[in-house]
């Protein structure tokens, strides 16, 4: 029997994705947009937009965008740089705040029923595998921040 790895990635992805969508509703936002707004509650100086293109990799425009979304739903704030006038640094507000403290809820429940029936071993294996894929294909700065973050 062929399994369909990619497949069935995309389809946990899914699923997860509509778990915290479902989560952050009331407030008005997506899971893409809360996790932006996880990013700024971990980052150490307020980040500028370029920043978070990177850490995303995704487009100046999508980000643009969502940045746009989150201001408007004063999530957020951007300021310019007093150092560097090119340069609009992105300011994390109490509403934002919120969100984050209910994103985390939600993500711990949302991890806790992914591996509800695992044996405490087949959770451990779970994330081995899960991140030993990742490094097949090529590692990830998403991954490598993981790393980094519990040290």
């Amino acid at each position: 029997m062929q399994s369909h790895y990619g497949h069935l990635a995309r389809l946990l992805h899914f699923c997860i994705d509509q778990e915290l969508t479902a989560a952050v509703e009331s407030m008005e936002l997506t899971a893409a947009q809360g996790r932006i707004v996880g990013y700024l509650m971990h980052s150490q100086e307020p980040p500028c937009p370029r920043d978070i293109e990177m850490a995303f990799h995704l487009s100046h425009p999508t980000v643009s965008g969502l940045l746009s979304r989150l201001e408007q739903k004063d999530f957020l704030e951007l300021r310019t740089d007093p150092q560097d006038r090119r340069c609009k640094r992105i300011y994390i507000l109490p509403k934002g705040v919120e969100i984050h403290d209910r994103m985390h809820l939600a993500i711990g429940e949302i991890e806790e029923r992914i591996v509800q029936d695992f044996t405490p071993e087949e959770r451990k294996q779970f994330a081995w595998l899960m991140r030993r894929a990742i490094h097949n294909m090529g590692g990830s700065p998403c991954l490598n921040q993981e790393e980094e973050d519990k040290t």
